[in-house]
């Protein structure tokens, strides 16, 4: 049997102290001349792509993100590469030991649901260390809306594996629908804007203030107990 626990990034395994925000709103200046243009965009659990849609749509760029997709996503790399660099950022509470003990467990493979899109995801992870605990994942490119982005991703790699043995670790409400959705287990961590009993009222199975406790959250999220 294998259980696929996979995490959303931002809030969830790290905070970058606001480098990907900076980034795409360098990267959407660059192209638009328009600064700060997803003032007033909500960022937290969206998809990527459903930002840049949106930074679109409000500012009447018409066209649609898919014109714009490959130039936007080559600046934004490009600035999140000195963006990450500097802004302090750290881990959340318990990482990477909750991954080192998730990895040692027999059945048990660790990815990805993030709202990212997919070469921003790595450079995350890579500039905080973490990179080599991920095989692979779903991405924010992969759909505007965050409940088929997972069954996107989940396709490349998930096989024959049960929904009920699918878990979503995620900071906020749209982690957890998405999750919820697509009949995966859905499990919130407060360590973003949402508090336990938000995440708890969303319809998370398990919630978590955060993964201090590495050893107990890693049996409960292998299934163990």
């Amino acid at each position: 049997m294998t259980r696929l626990v996979l995490f959303d990034i931002d809030n969830t395994l790290l905070n970058t102290g606001g480098a990907g925000g900076l980034g795409m709103n360098l990267a959407f200046e660059e192209m638009f001349g328009i600064s700060d243009g997803f003032a007033n965009v909500e960022f937290s659990g969206r998809t990527d792509l459903y930002i840049l849609s949106q930074g679109l749509r409000q500012h009447g760029i018409s066209g649609g993100h898919a014109a714009y997709m490959q130039g936007f996503l080559r600046s934004y790399h490009h600035h999140l590469s000195r963006t990450l660099m500097e802004r302090k950022g750290h881990l959340e509470p318990g990482f990477p030991q909750l991954l080192e003990a998730l990895r040692r467990r027999d059945g048990v493979r660790i990815g990805l649901a993030t709202g990212n899109f997919s070469e921003a995801a790595w450079m995350k992870l890579e500039h905080y260390g973490i990179r080599d605990y991920f095989f692979d994942g779903a991405f924010g490119e992969e759909s505007l809306d965050r409940a088929k982005m997972l069954r996107a991703g989940l396709r490349r790699f998930a096989g024959d594996v049960a929904p009920r043995d699918v878990v979503i670790v995620g900071d906020t409400p749209h982690d957890v629908s998405s999750a919820l959705a697509n009949g995966f287990v859905a499990v919130g961590v407060a360590t973003g804007s949402y508090t336990i009993d938000q995440l708890r009222d969303s319809g998370a199975e398990l919630v978590f203030q955060n993964f201090t406790d590495w050893q107990s959250a890693a049996a409960k999220l292998a299934g163990e107990v």
